[in-house]
């Protein structure tokens, strides 16, 4: 994992981990002193180990205390080397940092409380040891689960071609092999010395990559000039081993991957905390538009559909999605059966320049789809793409496979290295009067320029009057 995105992953960690010790905490006070809780907490437990019940007003004497434990806690945790460890390495090398870590803060609770004569209950400080310690494993398992499962590791893994002659080629794949765990797949290797550069397009497009590594220690700066701008046009990360530099050059604009100096060069939006807030507006943003709009208004077009034309209520179809990777997206369908069959009769009638199919009277369309499409109702399908990480909710509209490797332009690849939206600058800037496909990259290239989390939202807010009054669609 590069230094960047390692750097993002563990400051959120360090939150929810500050959090989880407030919790705990708190929990440790309510545990001992409220009656409500069980009879065998109120009575069996002070029985037992000779606690006496505390009064219920004894937290507000000590609640001063989260304004050192909340901070203190990551930082504790860090000094122990709890976040230097990799996400899913063995669990051994979670448990004693977290024990060392979770004790040292319980220590110093118990010390601050000392110092400051606070009263606190007896027994309460062991509680929040073992909660504390509780809450984060339970924390780190779910993380470990969620990582672990299919979906995540299809989103999350770097497919990485790996640039350089033989001999750089084999050590970059060992020390990739032994550092980086699952979190990069090295899909092709590239040979700076032989190879020629429709070779490496040929590898980027076959394998949908999204990084080329390239170690040039003993490679001609010239090709190596050659492949950052191939990548840089196909919208793909170059990542430059830069081993070969004085250390004393390496400074902001360097990154490192397994202790590698690593210039990056990008022409997408980097690792940053919008980005984490633009994927957590996705998730809960089509979450709750489904819970809305899933039984008030989808339930109904699918039944609408049904009885209305013969055939299956969603249409499914390969698109291409963040790097070109395939995947199948979801919409209502508003034509015939056996349309594709007769995409080809209709050439003649496309209304786009370039790869893109677009016809305004497609005979295809059956009554309810012309009115589907009208309203962008047919898309909504797409809100479970966008749980499933394969779109954003804002970003260039996803195209077919086969469009996609009819480009003949190389620079329009590079709308495919952001994840494709449900509505883009395209689809609010008048689409029904666009007619050249290079005018609509230009609106994609446009914002994955200038993207920020605020031109997303300014999307959305633009989207829904041109939903509403179906002037967007064809």
């Amino acid at each position: 994992m590069l230094q960047r995105d390692r750097q993002i992953r563990t400051q959120v960690f360090q939150l929810a981990d500050a959090g989880l010790f407030a919790v705990s905490f708190w929990l440790a006070y309510l545990v001992r002193e409220n009656v409500t809780i069980t009879d065998w907490i109120n009575h069996v437990l002070p029985a037992v180990f000779k606690l006496d019940v505390i009064p219920p007003d004894m937290f507000n004497d000590v609640w001063r205390l989260y304004f050192v434990l909340v901070p203190a806690a990551p930082l504790v945790l860090e000094s122990q080397g709890f976040y230097n460890r990799p996400t899913m390495d063995s669990r051994r090398t979670l448990v004693w940092p977290l024990l060392r870590g979770s004790l040292l803060i319980t220590l110093g609770i118990v010390v601050l409380l000392f110092f400051f004569k606070t009263p606190a209950p007896r027994g309460s400080p062991i509680i929040f040891f073992l909660f504390s310690c509780a809450l984060v494993w339970a924390k780190e398992e779910i993380i470990r689960a969620a990582l672990s499962s299919p979906m995540a590791k299809a989103q999350y893994k770097r497919r990485v071609i790996v640039a350089g002659t033989a001999a750089e080629t084999n050590r970059l794949r060992q020390m990739l092999k032994t550092s980086s765990g699952d979190e990069l797949e090295i899909v092709a290797d590239f040979s700076l010395t032989e190879a020629a550069m429709p070779q490496l397009i040929e590898l980027l497009h076959e394998h949908s990559a999204s990084s080329v590594l390239i170690s040039a220690k003993h490679a001609n700066f010239e090709r190596v000039e050659n492949i950052i701008r191939l990548c840089e046009t196909e919208g793909v990360e170059a990542w430059l081993v830069a081993d070969f530099f004085a250390t004393q050059i390496a400074k902001a604009s360097f990154d490192e991957i397994c202790g590698r100096p690593l210039l990056v060069f990008r022409s997408a939006p980097e690792t940053s905390w919008q980005m984490l807030f633009k994927q957590l507006l996705d998730f809960f943003g089509a979450l709750g538009a489904l819970l809305f709009v899933g039984p008030l208004v989808m339930l109904p077009i699918a039944v609408l559909i049904k009885l209305t034309s013969p055939g299956p209520v969603m249409f499914r179809q390969q698109r291409s999605g963040l790097n070109g990777a395939p995947f199948s997206i979801f919409k209502f369908r508003t034509m015939i059966t056996n349309a594709e069959q007769f995409k080809h009769e209709l050439a003649a009638m496309n209304e786009m320049s370039g790869p893109v199919f677009k016809v305004t009277n497609d005979p295809r369309i059956t009554p309810i789809g012309r009115w589907l499409r009208k309203f962008s109702l047919d898309e909504l399908p797409q809100l479970f793409n966008v749980l499933r990480g394969e779109m954003s909710l804002v970003g260039p509209r996803p195209l077919p496979v086969d469009e996609v490797r009819r480009f003949h332009d190389l620079a329009h690849r590079r709308r495919l290295s952001v994840k494709p939206g449900l509505t883009c600058l395209w689809q609010v800037s008048g689409r029904n009067k666009i007619s050249d496909f290079k005018d609509w990259v230009r609106l994609d290239l446009q914002y994955i320029d200038n993207w920020s989390i605020w031109l997303d939202l300014a999307i959305l807010v633009r989207t829904i009057p041109v939903v509403l009054l179906g002037t967007g669609a064809k």
